[in-house]
């Protein structure tokens, strides 16, 4: 890589939430150089330790590596490091372990080969690497580069979790930005989604309702960067509505799953918050190939996995519905639960909301 590229990389990554915590060993000292050169690197950087020695490694790791230049020492100094930013980092901020261990050129020459093994763990994902180098070819100078490079790219792959999770890399992305903590009945989550363009005090005060009719849980929001009927969320227009979540104190996953039944795969156990217009989708047999069988059997999936819908109101076609208004199948009757109109009724749209802020 030219000096520039390197330098757009590192933009790059300064430019992402993303914060690092980077245990390197044995090679790959050009990065933090690199990190550290351009703006922003407050930012990125939490913390770095080089756990050159026998005993610093042992320290760091809590443990006798079986072998101290490995592809499983990297993964556990990636581990030891992602739980170190965990601690160091802002809170709701997405974090990034990094891990690196390598053999490379000395002044006496080595009896094996010249090689590094690193290893990047994010919340959703563990990846390593491992890269063996010709012997001879390079000096230890031409060394560090290659491996450094190597190292930055893992880096910035790291920090682009977004992009992964709309190529279907990975499956959700939790941005934790609640200031409260999740009650005491385990994973259970109470889910709102929705394409939130805008949030509004609509989607707050359904969840908030959501909540007093469940019996703990934690509340949440989720918006799937994939549409059943429209193209992809961009990374930037995720980034937009994260920031509105991040404004509100509220946590919120991105997912890509656009439909309930792999929701409910990715979240079991949980109570998702629709409006009657969806619930309306939900049952119908046009959205599962024309077949009422298909519907059936996908939903009593979703149903086997323990999740519910609690269902509030909304204006459909300038008529307002409400669970009731619908025939739900006898199966699927105790999977869906009415919020009652009483405690919510917002007939305003987000469609209605933004042409609103675009007369403005």
């Amino acid at each position: 890589m030219t000096d520039s590229l390197i330098r757009a990389l590192v933009e790059a990554i300064h430019s992402t939430p993303t914060q690092a915590v980077l245990y390197f060993s044995g090679g790959a000292s050009q990065v933090l150089g690199w990190l550290a050169a351009v703006p922003g690197a407050s930012n990125t950087v939490l913390e770095v330790i080089v756990p050159y020695s026998r005993m610093s490694m042992i320290q760091l790791l809590g443990k006798v590596p079986v072998q101290f230049t490995s592809k499983e020492t990297a993964e556990d100094m990636a581990l030891v490091a992602y739980n170190r930013a965990l601690k160091l980092s802002k809170p709701g901020s997405p974090v990034v372990g990094v891990g690196f261990t390598g053999s490379l050129a000395t002044t006496r020459p080595k009896l094996g080969d010249h090689r590094f093994y690193l290893s990047t763990r994010t919340s959703n994902r563990l990846w390593a690497s491992s890269v063996t180098l010709s012997k001879g070819l390079r000096n230890r100078d031409q060394e560090e580069r290659v491996s450094s490079q190597v190292l930055l790219k893992a880096i910035a792959e790291a920090c682009k979790e977004l992009e992964q999770l709309i190529q279907g890399k990975i499956c959700f992305k939790i941005f934790p930005f609640s200031n409260g903590t999740q009650t005491s009945n385990g994973d259970r989550k109470v889910i709102l989604s929705g394409s939130f363009n805008p949030l509004h005090d609509g989607h707050l005060k359904l969840l908030e309702v959501a909540m007093s009719l469940c019996s703990g849980g934690y509340p949440c929001f989720e918006l799937s960067a994939i549409n059943a009927d429209k193209p992809p969320l961009t990374v930037s227009q995720i980034k937009d509505r994260v920031k509105q979540f991040e404004k509100a104190g509220k946590t919120v996953i991105i997912s890509n799953q656009p439909y309930f039944y792999k929701k409910a795969e990715l979240f079991p156990g949980s109570a998702f918050v629709i409006g009657a217009d969806t619930a309306a989708r939900l049952i119908n047999p046009k959205y599962y190939g024309g077949s009422y069988e298909n519907m059936i059997e996908t939903l009593v999936g979703c149903k086997r996995t323990g999740c519910t819908f609690l269902v509030g109101g909304r204006n459909m076609d300038g008529v307002f519905k409400v669970l009731e208004d619908f025939k739900i199948p006898d199966e699927l009757k105790d999977m869906f639960i009415s919020i009652p109109v009483d405690r919510f009724r917002m007939d305003i749209s987000s469609t209605e909301i933004r042409k609103g802020l675009e007369l403005k």
